[in-house]
């Protein structure tokens, strides 16, 4: 099931959630500083310090902690430069790779923010249709796993609503 909320991300009862990361996987901003305040800092930076660095378009999966999730997957997408320099394909490679780190934790549910669509720049509607297509791409014959689109405002819910209703 895909389906698309606006939600705190950090409250949402999921087996994982995504964290917009970079290729570091350091406290950041927007919801990257958000999984971290709310996980514990301290206990994540020392769990994601030695899976680092992460290309873009890769994943690296560290304990909850805090979050009612058991799992945070740290997504790396790209920075966006003009979308000439393989950003589509890296952004949907960012969700392809989050998938297959929730399989192999053995997780059924997933909570996804907009990935590289804050401060890394990426048109929002183009991140959304990206982000639904690869999803939908990857989840192919595997009806058992629940993915959740969590959105920060409802304009970004609305075009999550869009592309999932296409």
């Amino acid at each position: 099931m895909l389906r698309a909320v606006q939600a705190d991300i950090t409250l949402l009862p999921v087996d994982a959630v995504v964290n917009a990361a970079n290729d570091q996987l350091l406290a950041g901003g927007g919801v990257c500083g958000a999984i971290f305040r709310s996980a514990g800092s301290r206990a994540l930076a020392a769990a994601c310090k030695p899976l680092a660095p992460c290309p873009t378009g890769e994943a690296r999966t560290t304990p909850g902690f805090n979050l009612p999730a058991r799992f945070i997957i740290h997504a790396v997408g790209p920075v966006w430069q003009g979308g000439g320099r393989g950003e589509a394909a890296l952004l949907a490679s960012a969700y392809h790779a989050a998938l297959r780190e929730l399989q192999a934790v053995g997780g059924r549910s997933v909570a996804f923010p907009a990935i590289s669509a804050g401060i890394y720049g990426f048109p929002r509607d183009q991140a959304a249709r990206i982000a639904v297509a690869s999803v939908r791409e990857a989840m192919r014959g595997q009806d058992e796993v629940d993915v959740t689109f969590a959105c920060f405002d409802a304009e970004t819910l609305g075009l999550y609503e869009r592309e999932l209703a296409a």
